[in-house]
C-alpha cells in the first residue's frame, strides 16, 4: 500500500533540510507517510505540477529556489497571495481535491523577531526575489521606519517597496549599509554552492539584530561578521521550522507535536 506524501521542490534540492524537518515530526506523531526531496527544474515545473495533480497520495509540495514565483500560474490562489506577497512557497491540496497555493514565509520569517521593537526604525534587505517578497510584506506589518533594499536590480526593489507601501531606498549591493536596527539577508548569497555575502555591518548600532534566512551554511559568513562585532543574529532555522510547521498542517491535517524544538534543532544541526 503506497503512503500520502509531501515534498520539497527546488533547483538546487539537495541541501534541503524540510525532509529532516517533516519526517521528524510525522515519527513523532505516529503517522504513517513520507517527506521527501524533488529535483525540479525551471522547464520542468509545469510537468512536475501536472504529474502530481493526478497523484491521490501527494499531499502537497513545499517551494523553494527558483520556483516561489513562477509556480503562481500552474495553482489556484483562493486567498490572493499573487496580490499581496507575489510568491508562494506552499502548495497544498484542497478539500475538493484542486492543488491551492499559499506563503508560510511570512508567518515563519517574522515569529523569531516578533517581540523586538521595530516600529519606526529603520531596516536594511539584501534581495528581491521570493523570499524577499515575503520578508517585505512581514515588515509591511510591523510597521518598521524607512527600509534600504539592497540588490544587483535596484529598479527590482525599488518596485518592491512600492508594492508594499514600504517607504525606503533602492540601492546596489555593494553600497554602504544604513545604521538599521534589523538587517535581514532575504538572498541565497552565502548559501553553500553560492557567491559569499560580504558587506560592511560598522554602520550597524551595538543593538541591531543580523538575520540571515540561509540555513545551509548555518552559521554563514554575514552571521560569523555580526557574531564578531557583539550583534545579536539569528540564522536561517528559526524562519524554516516556522513555515514548516503552517505547511505540516495544511499537508497532514494535523499541527506539528509540542515540546520537541530543543530535540529537533540538535537534529538540524548534526
Amino acid at each position: 500500500m503506497s503512503l500520502p506524501y509531501a515534498e520539497v521542490i527546488g533547483d538546487p534540492i539537495s541541501h534541503s533540510k524540510s525532509p529532516l524537518i517533516h519526517k521528524f515530526w510525522l515519527d513523532r506523531l505516529g503517522i504513517a507517510a513520507d517527506y521527501r526531496r524533488a529535483h525540479v527544474k525551471a522547464e520542468g515545473l509545469a510537468a512536475y505540477i501536472e504529474s502530481r495533480r493526478s497523484d491521490p497520495d501527494w499531499r502537497g509540495c513545499n517551494v523553494t529556489i527558483p520556483h516561489k514565483i513562477a509556480v503562481m500560474d500552474h495553482v489556484a490562489d483562493p486567498g490572493g497571495v499573487r496580490a499581496s506577497i507575489g510568491a508562494m512557497n506552499t502548495i497544498a491540496r484542497g478539500e475538493d481535491g484542486a492543488l491551492f497555493g499559499t506563503n508560510t514565509d511570512a508567518g515563519g520569517f517574522f515569529a523569531p523577531i516578533a517581540g523586538l521593537d521595530l516600529e519606526g526604525r529603520p531596516v536594511a534587505v539584501v534581495g528581491a526575489g521570493g523570499a524577499a517578497r515575503a520578508v517585505l510584506f512581514a515588515l509591511s506589518k510591523a510597521n518598521v521606519g524607512p527600509v534600504t533594499v539592497l540588490n544587483r536590480s535596484p529598479l527590482k526593489a525599488m518596485g518592491l517597496l512600492a508594492t508594499f507601501g514600504l517607504e525606503g531606498s533602492a540601492k546596489p549591493l555593494d553600497a554602504p549599509l544604513p545604521e538599521a536596527a534589523l538587517l535581514v539577508n532575504a538572498s541565497a548569497l552565502g548559501m553553500t554552492g553560492q557567491p559569499p555575502l560580504d558587506l560592511d555591518l560598522s554602520p550597524l548600532p551595538e543593538d541591531a539584530v543580523v538575520y540571515d534566512i540561509v540555513y545551509s551554511p548555518l552559521e554563514t559568513g554575514l552571521l560569523k561578521a555580526a557574531a564578531a562585532r557583539g550583534i545579536e543574529t539569528v540564522d536561517g532555522l528559526e524562519m524554516l521550522i516556522g513555515q514548516a510547521a503552517i505547511a505540516f498542517s495544511l499537508f497532514f491535517g494535523v499541527a506539528p507535536p509540542e515540546g520537541y524544538e530543543d530535540e529537533l534543532k540538535a537534529l538540524l544541526t548534526r
